[in-house]
């Protein structure tokens, strides 16, 4: 039994083909051992493809296209990694509302490795203690974020972490805030 009970919290897990597919079935078995209820959304419905680094992993069907989603069902927002994942997400507008929607209401959101490009565009970072996968260090300190090389940050409910790694860290934390509930500090 995980730390934290999160029985009946809705957890929307945000990601399309690319993901890192570890950074998906990790934090994803963690809200469940939690009694959480996480749901897929993709760009479309169908499936997508996970990776291992490079190489292909499994499929996974998606529960709903992020265009028919709504933050008001859910509690909170992970956004898993994946270079090619997140490149697809951070261009995406429905992407983008989705993410910035889990920030105006204040609720905790989860982003790991090369997830955070798509808080970038959702203009959701400036001011926030983050971290990321490396190569995404510039790219958050020029949108103002407060960038640091460590396991895991927590800023008023939001959670990074850097790789596949830190997900013990990540998914603890992960399931702490959303055990939190709402943080007035979580804001678009």
């Amino acid at each position: 039994m995980a730390e934290h009970d999160i029985s009946g919290k809705k957890v929307a897990f945000l990601l399309t083909d690319g993901v890192e597919q570890v950074e998906l079935t990790s934090p994803w078995d963690a809200v469940k051992d939690a009694g959480g209820e996480p749901t897929l959304i993709s760009l479309s419905t169908g499936t997508i493809q996970g990776f291992d680094g490079i190489d292909k992993g499994e499929t996974f069907t998606v529960d709903l296209a992020v265009g028919d989603a709504n933050a008001d069902d859910y509690d909170a927002l992970v956004l898993p990694g994946g270079v090619v994942n997140a490149d697809f997400l951070r261009v995406d507008k429905a992407a983008q509302d989705f993410a910035r929607s889990f920030f105006a209401a204040h609720k905790p959101v989860a982003s790991i490795c090369h997830g955070p490009w798509l808080l970038i565009e959702a203009g959701v970072v400036k001011g926030r203690d983050m971290t990321s996968y490396p190569s995404l260090a510039t790219d958050l300190k020029n949108a103002g974020a407060n960038w640091s090389d460590e396991e895991v940050v927590v800023d008023q409910g939001l959670v990074t972490s850097r790789n596949p790694g830190d997900l013990p860290a990540f998914n603890a934390k992960l399931v702490e805030e959303i055990a939190e509930g709402e943080h007035q500090g979580q804001h678009a």
